[in-house]
């Protein structure tokens, strides 16, 4: 089995494994096919936009430290991309997701 460790802080956060062991330690378990029914096709699902970022961070009750920290760039960073003056890269397009518990950004990364 080919598995990819993920650590964080010296102790393992994720493991990552290619989708067909997935699928076939689904199936040894006894559990139904994991097909991605949950995550919509491209566009037919609307998702948050940045500009709607600031609005999202208060409606999770963060500041703007404590998104930063979790998402692991500067205050001053963040504070730069909700005001529309920084496009975020993929992994902190990705991070912020996460940390706000939504699906993903619209447009490209």
């Amino acid at each position: 089995m080919n598995v990819q460790v993920i650590m964080r802080d010296g102790s393992p956060e994720y493991a990552v494994l290619p989708w067909d062991e997935y699928q076939a330690l689904l199936n040894a378990v006894g559990v139904k096919s994991a097909v991605a029914t949950d995550v919509a096709p491209s566009g037919a699902q609307s998702r948050p936009s940045l500009v709607e970022l600031s609005a999202l961070r208060e409606a999770k009750g963060l500041s703007q430290e404590a998104l930063a920290r979790a998402v692991g760039i500067s205050p001053a960073y963040l504070g730069l991309i909700e005001a529309g003056e920084r496009e975020p890269d993929a992994a902190i397009r990705r991070a912020l997701a996460r940390a706000l518990e939504i699906a993903g950004w619209e447009g490209d990364a």
